[in-house]
């Protein structure tokens, strides 16, 4: 996913970040490729990120340009144009790496249509990290690492989709560039 509007961060080009290594989106792209898990990558783009879409471009990567009404929307849109197993990973996690992504492809369960997997608020408050955006899971407030593993060739209507959760507490994941705030906080490290 590389087509938000940057809205929480203020920046229009947040994926762009980092370039003192190279941009967090080419650091998740490289994550993927590295694992040797996926035959194609391909990075959802939008009018929003027209930058984005360019160096993702430059590098080789194949885009698929959705309109940037919000990720439910755009996520859909792809899921519809794709018969085959999916996983989903927001460009913009800094501390991905190719072993987290190769074992979360491996602890894939066959029978799920949909499994995203969550941190605790109480693991990403022990980061200094916060989300405004939660769930109860197992008795524990959740938050979304925006990781899910979709079976898209199994899915006939996206409205009646069950979402299954697994737990993951690994800054790998849990650590999201949605704010200058968590920017700040990654600088320091």
């Amino acid at each position: 996913m590389a087509g938000g509007k940057g809205s929480r961060m203020h920046l229009p080009d947040e994926k762009l970040l980092l370039k003192h290594i190279h941009p967090t989106i080419l650091h998740v792209v490289f994550a993927l490729q590295k694992s040797e898990c996926f035959s194609n990558i391909i990075a959802l783009t939008s009018p929003h990120s027209p930058k984005t879409k360019e160096i993702l471009q430059k590098a080789g990567i194949e885009t698929f340009e959705t309109p940037g009404n919000g990720l439910v929307f755009d996520l859909n849109l792809f899921l519809k144009s794709v018969n085959e197993e999916v996983l989903v990973v927001p460009g913009d996690l800094p501390f991905l790496n190719e072993n987290m992504v190769s074992y979360i492809v491996k602890e894939k369960h066959p029978d799920t249509l949909w499994r995203s997997y969550l941190v605790t608020k109480d693991f990403l408050t022990s980061l200094g990290l916060k989300s405004e955006f939660t769930t109860t899971f197992q008795n524990k407030e959740c938050c979304f690492s925006g990781i899910s593993i979709i079976n898209a060739k199994k899915i006939n209507n996206l409205n009646s989709v069950e979402e299954n959760f697994q737990i993951l507490n690994d800054k790998r994941i849990a650590f999201n560039l949605n704010t200058m705030e968590d920017y700040n906080l990654l600088s320091t490290t």
